[in-house]
């Protein structure tokens, strides 16, 4: 089973499709729990539109910062 927790409530569901469907419907943070593993965070953002996320926050996430951008400054 697979135990999707928002606030102090919990469901349980059969599959992770299932429980990521609903995670997204919630649209909030949760904490999905599955095999002595946990997944948190808010799903279903899924895109970027003039430079902002469905909620409205800012998205400034580039490759060009991250990790391997000072070895190829050094090239």
């Amino acid at each position: 089973m697979i135990e999707v927790i928002y606030n102090s409530e919990s469901k349980e569901f059969e599959d992770l499709t299932q429980a990521m469907a609903w995670a997204k419907v919630i649209g909030k943070f949760v904490t999905i729990r599955i095999a002595g593993m946990e997944l948190v965070g808010k799903f279903g953002v899924d895109s970027i539109v003039d430079g902002k996320c469905p909620d409205g926050v800012a998205y400034d996430w580039s490759k060009a910062s991250r990790i391997g951008r000072v070895k190829k400054e050094r090239t």
